[in-house]
């Protein structure tokens, strides 16, 4: 039996899991001491009940998803249209270097799946696949070189690898990043505000704070966000090629930019900052749980042990990492134990995800405006050039045999 949510109903079963997420983690100790996001916690319960129905009953439930994408440039929307020029070359610095940070990573991702794949004998590119390519790139990553594996190098099942790929890494990420800030926050004793201050993004309301919001700041706000989307979109669309394509969120992030800063520098309008941190919490939330209850446990069931494997190397390896580079070579403070909650998130599923790790650990501790600033400018910005490039690099290697 097969049963269609249609949008509407998809977004109020969105709306649940969060409510449902929220209640779960404030009765259960656990959940709240290792800062586990709302939405992985309501969208994983859901998911869990999905797949039970469809396993036990035979009941396939889906979801009209038409809203998610809109949410998620609207999201991203929000943090470019909170870049402030200022903000941006205060943390010019600490940018770079974490930047370099994230590519050692993307490197070393890369190299444990090939080899792994290889030792498992295993086509190389299914390493790439199950590497950078969806750990750092995610689902709309892994689909782009899914399908040009099958029809480039009849790599057979790629897309079917990409995605359970992609999923387990946004399931594990959201579920790591938590609890290694709070062992780097508790075991080094670090307190909120001992890094740089810098001025908030969007994604930072936490906990049960509430800001002011007026129709006007709404509606202003909210068509700037539009704009973005639909400027972005667009050319995204048109500015495709075979050689490097940025994906649609990342051109609305850059025209957020664009019109923040020629607004701000032009005198013409001051972007309201409160409004811009709400929509883009609710946005991300959203986004968040429509993504998870529409997850599809029963492909990672299906993966061959082999890639369960490399993905359960892939990670301890970024757990690794974040845990013994990533904190300590951004500086040892509270900021760099929030920015590891955030290197993990997008490190194995997404940019969302590593924000709402940051929402999590930020809700309990403090704010950490330092993080919020870095983590959505290299998770959005940067990460996805990096990591054509270093893709690109790996498949210029003999041993793949390309």
């Amino acid at each position: 039996m097969e049963m269609e949510i249609d949008v509407v109903s998809t977004l109020v079963a969105a709306i649940v899991v969060l409510l449902i997420g929220r209640v779960v983690i404030s009765k259960v100790g656990f959940l709240q001491r290792y800062n586990i996001p709302e939405p992985v916690v309501g969208g994983l319960l859901a998911a869990l009940v999905i797949t039970g129905l469809r396993v036990g009953a035979g009941m396939e439930i889906s979801f009209d998803m038409s809203l998610q994408t809109p949410l998620m440039l609207a999201f991203f929307a929000t943090i470019g249209l909170s870049a402030d020029v200022k903000t941006l070359m205060q943390g010019g610095r600490t940018v770079l270097v974490f930047f370099a940070v994230v590519v050692v990573m993307l490197v070393i991702q890369n190299a444990v799946g090939v080899a792994a794949a290889i030792s498992l004998d295993m086509h190389p590119l299914t390493g790439l696949l199950a590497g950078s390519i969806t750990m750092s790139g995610g689902h709309g990553t892994g689909a782009a070189y899914a399908t040009r594996f099958g029809e480039d190098y009849n790599l057979q099942g790629a897309m079917e690898v990409a995605m359970a790929c992609a999923t387990f890494g946004l399931v594990l990420g959201g579920l790591i990043g938590g609890p290694i800030a709070q062992r780097l926050i508790s075991s080094n004793n670090l307190k909120a505000g001992t890094g740089v201050e810098l001025e908030g993004a969007p994604g930072e309301l936490g906990g049960d704070e509430v800001r002011s919001l007026s129709p006007e700041s709404f509606l202003e706000t909210l068509f700037l966000i539009v704009i973005c989307v639909m400027i972005g979109s667009y050319l995204g669309q048109v500015l495709k090629n075979d050689y490097l394509t940025l994906p649609a969120f990342v051109w609305t992030l850059f025209t957020g930019v664009l019109i923040r800063n020629a607004l701000g520098l032009s005198g013409l309008r001051q972007v309201d900052g409160a409004t811009i941190d709400l929509l883009g919490t609710v946005s991300l939330s959203l986004f968040l749980a429509m993504a998870l209850i529409a997850l599809r446990l029963w492909e990672l069931v299906s993966l061959a042990l082999p890639i369960l494997a490399i993905l359960a190397v892939q990670a301890v390896a970024i757990a690794a990492y974040v845990y013994f580079v990533t904190f300590r070579v951004m500086g040892s403070n509270y900021d760099a134990a929030v920015m590891s909650a955030g290197h993990c998130g997008f490190g194995m599923g997404a940019t969302p995800t590593a924000i709402a790790n940051m929402q999590a650990v930020a809700g309990r501790y403090g704010h950490s405006p330092q993080a919020f600033l870095i983590i959505p400018i290299v998770g959005a910005f940067l990460i996805d050039l990096a990591n054509a490039l270093v893709i690109q690099g790996f498949m210029s290697l003999p041993q793949l045999g390309l």
